[in-house]
């Protein structure tokens, strides 16, 4: 069995590639964002993934981020804040590579294993949850977190939330709250808890040739939100983001009664946004189908969304206090969200 580490390159900036005997090796190489993904990583990623499908030697692809604090944060959404702002660049430019890419991550002809360990959030999830094998820790802190920025979740996780066990999903999709590693496996996200150490012999044994499934966890997943579905299940029934709020905030468990206000510290537009997506995302039959929608929503929904606002209030600033354009969920038009998807194919 091959053992220890690669020797890396850097074919880009902030991105390391190795082959490590049939294994290719790709570490995400820009720890003190948490990886943040930028345009030209994500383009170099896409490259190098292209490379070692072609080459007959390569039986398997790792992927993993450098540092002690996660995979992946995301995106970089405050570069991308800074080209809506100045009209640098085009932000559906970034979301073009981006979900190409993951289309590709999702097809891709060889064996795509993914360690989860730690903060995987917004499109570290779209780097990891498309692939064959995805493997997470209970170090794990899972997301997407979009609403909360003014944005909705994109990079085809929508495909896994929208048939998750009962309205888990919809939970999550909505509030954007934090999942466990076990978490993640439960509503689709994931496929096996290991230990951290154990990652090195897994690339090795990929490295040697080994086919391996998720019988490589060596952890039992216990979700805490699979054993909450009692409220969830009930809060999170129909279209109306409205009803859902109020329903959170009447029901006498806790854990609902604290979603109902992170559901209210959201972007009411992109609380509202995310919901339709999602309903939209259960008809359909394929994670491209998702990621299409993500496309053509994110160009429609953006120039009158709360990203520029969200982003400021997080990232930028950093104040917490992001002024939405709507004061709750009940202000948000039905008929503009109707016209934001207008253009949309039915699922």
């Amino acid at each position: 069995m091959l053992s220890g580490e690669p020797d890396w390159t850097a074919p880009a900036e902030e991105l390391l590639v190795a082959r490590q005997g049939a294994l290719g090796r790709i570490r995400l190489n820009r720890p003190r964002p948490i990886n943040a993904l930028t345009l030209a990583m994500i383009e170099a990623i896409t490259s190098q993934l292209q490379d070692f499908a072609d080459d007959e030697t390569i039986t398997a692809v790792a992927l993993d981020g450098a540092g002690d604090r996660g995979l992946c944060s995301g995106a970089d959404v405050r570069e991308i804040r800074e080209w809506v702002v100045t009209g640098s660049a085009d932000p559906v430019r970034f979301w073009q590579a981006e979900y190409a890419l993951n289309a590709t991550i999702a097809d891709y002809p060889k064996p795509y294993v993914a360690f989860m360990d730690q903060v995987v959030m917004g499109g570290g999830i779209g780097l990891s949850a498309h692939g064959s094998l995805r493997l997470v820790t209970e170090r794990t802190t899972a997301a997407m977190p979009e609403t909360g920025i003014g944005f909705f979740p994109d990079v085809g996780a929508l495909y896994y939330l929208s048939r998750g066990p009962g309205a888990v999903g919809t939970h999550l999709a909505l509030t954007g709250a934090s999942m466990s590693g076990a978490d993640a496996i439960a509503v689709g996200l994931a496929d096996a808890l290991i230990a951290p150490a154990a990652w090195p012999t897994i690339c090795a044994r990929l490295a040697a040739g080994e086919e391996l499934d998720a019988s490589v966890g060596d952890r039992t997943p216990v979700s805490g939100l699979i054993a909450q579905r009692a409220w969830i299940d009930t809060c999170y029934t129909g279209n109306d983001a409205a009803a859902i709020e109020a329903a959170l905030s009447t029901h006498p468990a806790a854990e609902a009664r604290a979603a109902s206000g992170l559901l209210r510290s959201r972007s009411p537009l992109s609380v509202t946004v995310a919901l339709a997506a999602l309903r939209r995302a259960t008809g359909m039959s394929s994670v491209a189908q998702v990621l299409d929608q993500d496309l053509r929503l994110g160009t429609a929904f953006l120039p009158g969304s709360d990203f520029v606002e969200g982003v400021r209030a997080l990232l930028v600033d950093k104040d917490n206090a992001p002024q939405w354009q709507h004061a709750s969920l009940a202000a948000v038009d039905p008929a503009h969200v109707a016209r934001l998807f207008g253009s949309l194919p039915q699922p």
